[in-house]
């Protein structure tokens, strides 16, 4: 009988260290050899700390910041583990609020936001992307569209003019790749980052 389990056992043991063990660490190695900073995360530091990562959107609130797009991650609630509570941005729980076009609490949700940036910006139509929720609600990019919708805003909180926000975003703005795929974005994070440093100056 061991002699017809042994070759299964050998083949599941060689494999295993194959695919779990070789080729892993191989790709690493190698990743970590040609696409260092990707390799660790794409993190973003400022003034040596890491304050984020190119890959993960991040929530900002002030007036004075440009925001992404909504997320509807979740996340135990910390009074009743058997609920969860909103928490932007959780990359622990990547995913979408899996509301459909009939759902009441998705209808009322986007007319509160369209309203609100509406407030905000009543000569502009909504960017499409300000008020819609990614597949993963991590996503750190927005249209530049968006970005221009929210330069009203954030010059009047900054008290800079618009001009050179709007051209603090087309620097800022990531085309296609290989000018094909996908479509131009903005990272949220980047720019705000590019406007403080504008603004300090």
């Amino acid at each position: 009988m061991l002699r017809e389990i042994r070759p299964a056992i050998v083949l599941l043991l060689a494999l295993t260290a194959i695919t779990g063990v070789a080729y892993p660490l191989a790709m690493t190695g190698i990743a970590g050899a040609i696409f260092p900073a990707r390799a660790q995360g794409s993190l973003i530091e400022k003034d040596g700390k890491v304050v984020g990562s190119t890959l993960i959107g991040q929530e900002f609130k002030d007036d004075k910041y440009f925001h992404g797009r909504p997320s509807a991650t979740l996340a135990p609630d910390p009074n009743d583990s058997s609920k969860t509570v909103p928490a932007p941005y959780n990359a622990a729980n990547s995913g979408g609020s899996n509301l459909g076009p009939t759902s009441k609490a998705l209808a009322d949700r986007l007319k509160e936001d369209v309203d609100r940036l509406k407030a905000e910006n009543p000569n502009a139509a909504v960017p499409v992307d300000l008020v819609t929720t990614s597949a993963s609600g991590l996503d750190p990019d927005i249209s530049p569209e968006a970005a221009e919708f929210q330069v009203p805003r954030v010059a009047k909180a900054r008290n800079m003019p618009e001009a050179s926000l709007k051209q603090l975003v087309a620097s800022n703005t990531e085309g296609r790749w290989l000018g094909l795929i996908g479509e131009p974005r903005v990272n949220v994070l980047a720019l705000n980052l590019a406007l403080d440093r504008a603004a300090a100056k």
